[in-house]
């Protein structure tokens, strides 16, 4: 089991364990996190958008450049922003710190 932490929006750490191979926009949806993924993770909408922590974002691939396109659209945008249906949890990602922005824009309305 791979283990993924959300900071919510209220500061609040929800620590998750799931099987790898899986999205974190899954991971979220399956156990009640407060991520809407609009589009069901065919980078249609922004909803998804997450921030990794430092630590972990360098560990992760660079995003190609349909989803940088889409985080242009978003709010809250960081450096360390990411597409949540974007990132395939795996083994070597076992603790991926991720925080919830305070708002997200859903392209597809």
């Amino acid at each position: 089991m791979t283990k993924v932490v959300f900071v919510e929006k209220n500061g609040a750490r929800k620590e998750i364990s799931t099987d790898s191979k899986t999205t974190l926009l899954h991971i979220a949806q399956a156990n009640d996190i407060d991520m809407e993924g609009a589009c069901e993770g065919s980078m249609a909408c922004s909803t998804c958008h997450v921030i990794v922590s430092d630590e972990w974002y360098a560990r992760l691939p660079q995003p190609r450049e349909a989803e940088a396109d889409m985080l242009d659209l978003t709010y809250g945008v960081s450096r360390t922003s990411r597409l949540a249906c974007q990132i395939v949890v795996t083994d070597a990602l076992d603790g991926l710190t991720v925080l919830l922005p305070q708002s997200t824009r859903n392209m597809m309305e």
